[in-house]
């Protein structure tokens, strides 16, 4: 089984910005700073939204729907959704519905659930991700507890997805049955 984790770094090739690129953007996407400044809140809103709007899912995104790779991803551009994967936990929520930086992110536990069914043989494939919120490194450190091997991607994605895909060898297994594994193993 492979399960993928990604970050705003699979996005590049589609031309979305990640927040590295964009200094201060992190200060604009918290509760406080949209009760405070709600004009330039929705002004940064809006941007992100002209620039997901603008992007396709670039090669990354069409090779995790193509293998049919659940994903737990950071990202709010919905490029996921547009390359047609099946099994998206997007746990920052979407740009009509997002997680903002100091918001409860529900789906965090849903998260370490999905990767709680890793075990010996399975991938846990992280692309794109920086590290900069702690439940990257959360989850990294859960999939390696569980003995799965963890394969991170953090540059050339559109390329690099597609031959690691190509080339792993894991077990044939379904998303239900990937779920209805037990933890405890």
């Amino acid at each position: 089984m492979i399960l993928a984790f990604t970050g705003a770094g699979i996005s590049q090739a589609s031309d979305v910005p990640t927040f590295a690129e964009q200094p201060g953007i992190r200060d604009c996407l918290t509760r406080s700073y949209a009760i405070q400044h709600p004009a330039e809140y929705r002004e940064v809103i809006a941007e992100m939204q002209a620039a997901c709007d603008a992007a396709a899912p670039n090669d990354a995104h069409l090779a995790l729907a193509e293998y049919d790779v659940p994903v737990i991803t950071m990202n709010v551009d919905g490029l996921h959704q547009r390359a047609r994967s099946r099994h998206i936990l997007a746990i920052h929520g979407t740009l009509p519905d997002i997680v903002l930086y100091d918001d409860p992110a529900p789906l965090y536990e849903v998260a370490h659930n999905w990767v709680f069914q890793l075990r010996e043989g399975d991938f846990f494939l992280i692309v794109g991700t920086s590290y900069y919120t702690n439940i990257s490194v959360q989850l990294k450190r859960e999939a390696l507890r569980r003995g799965a091997d963890v394969f991170e991607i953090d540059h050339d994605a559109e390329h690099l997805v597609r031959d690691f895909l190509q080339k792993a060898d894991t077990p044939a297994c379904t998303f239900e049955q990937f779920l209805a594994r037990s933890p405890y193993v």
